[in-house]
């Protein structure tokens, strides 16, 4: 399992694949750094450094899909967990939604039909 990983490649792969190409890869990285210590070759570092880069790819797949998995499931629940709701700011996971903005309260309500905005002639 040697050279570079495409991830156009990956997207097609089943979790089952994903999952043994991982563990694959991560034994070789094993196996190089134990040659390194024995004493490998310089090209032996520019592998490793590959390697990791291959196994962050085949994570980074495995993490997308397993939340396009769950964006799935959760579509038309009430709640939404927390790592699926949109970032945003803080201020603005705070402020009031369109429909509590637009409610008033039964005593401004009532303040409203019994003194109206007053119409002047002048202006």
């Amino acid at each position: 399992m040697s050279g570079k990983i495409r991830t156009g490649q990956l997207w097609v792969k089943s979790k089952d694949d994903l999952k043994k190409q991982l563990d694959e890869l991560k034994t070789e990285l094993g196996q190089l750094r134990v040659q390194k210590i024995a004493g490998g070759a310089a090209s032996k570092l520019t592998k490793i450094h590959d390697l990791r880069k291959s196994i962050a790819k085949v994570l980074t797949i495995i993490n997308a899909n397993q939340r396009a998995q769950l964006r799935l499931f959760y579509k038309n629940k009430k709640y939404l967990p927390l790592d699926l709701r949109p970032k945003q700011t803080r201020a603005i996971r705070r402020s009031l939604s369109k429909h509590e903005r637009s409610r008033t309260t039964e005593k401004s309500k009532k303040k409203d039909r019994h003194f109206p905005q007053r119409v002047f002639a002048v202006k």
